[in-house]
């Protein structure tokens, strides 16, 4: 709590803790002038604005993170000087009032249901040859897809026990005794766009149909940072850990 700068007013310090999806950001250092790159501390200061403080709220950054970064928790300190009259915030109204002004316009929940309905039009053995990228050494394309699932994943090992509760992962599975060339890749980026209401269900099963790896929406790719390869599996020495029966690969959608 800082010294009163006004007759009847004080100024109160507060530590606050955000998180962001950095994709969109030139880091988190605010971006001054007139260029069209904007940093998270931007976006933080825009929404303080609306607290009516008696001097421009500015955001003290713990952690600087690079354009692009994320941050599943960051700190910055702020003062905050409301007029003659008004109480300080308490902390759970300044957290209130913080979210209530931030503008979340590249969050969108994904809808599961009609990524599980595209999933079923992927089961099965088919020709994936849309789903494939060029430099495949596969003499064949025809592969068997024993599962592609979507499920809730409760937590992820790259999120720490007290954010796991705030953020909710999405885990896309496949299995099958091997896959063509970024065929995962490709399958959960067009199970994704599903998600966001770009195609739809039936769209998935015209594009595996059509055998054209080069075709409008196929050409998606999800990135590589997503996927994992969950386990190799030998079906004559049973289903001990780690124990190896066909590859299957995994990879995480946040929402």
């Amino acid at each position: 709590m800082g010294v009163g700068l006004a007759a009847g007013s004080v100024r109160v310090r507060y530590l606050v803790y955000f998180q962001y999806l950095g994709t969109d950001f030139n880091g988190v250092a605010a971006v001054r002038g007139a260029q069209h790159a904007v940093g998270v501390q931007n976006y933080l200061e825009e929404a303080a604005e609306r607290l009516n403080s008696v001097v421009p709220v500015k955001f003290t950054i713990s952690s600087r993170t690079d354009a692009g970064v994320h941050a599943l928790s960051n700190a910055a300190h702020l003062d905050i000087e409301r007029r003659s009259g008004q109480p300080p915030f308490t902390p759970e109204e300044l957290t209130e009032a913080l979210n209530t002004h931030l503008r979340h316009p590249a969050i969108r929940c994904l809808d599961v249901a009609a990524m599980r309905e595209a999933a079923q039009h992927l089961l099965g053995t088919h020709d994936f040859s849309a789903f494939q990228s060029a430099g495949s050494p596969a003499a064949s394309s025809v592969r068997t897809l024993r599962q592609a699932s979507v499920s809730p994943d409760p937590t992820s090992p790259f999120v720490l026990p007290q954010e796991s509760r705030k953020l909710q992962f999405w885990s896309l599975e496949f299995e099958s005794q091997s896959f063509l060339y970024r065929q995962v890749r490709r399958m959960t980026a067009v199970l994704v766009a599903v998600g966001l209401g770009a195609l739809t269900p039936a769209q998935v099963k015209a594009i595996l149909e059509s055998r054209d790896p080069l075709g409008r929406h196929q050409t998606r790719v999800a990135p590589a940072h997503g996927l994992f390869l969950k386990s190799v599996l030998y079906p004559d020495l049973g289903s001990a850990p780690m124990q190896p029966h066909a590859p299957s690969e995994s990879t995480a959608q946040k929402s």
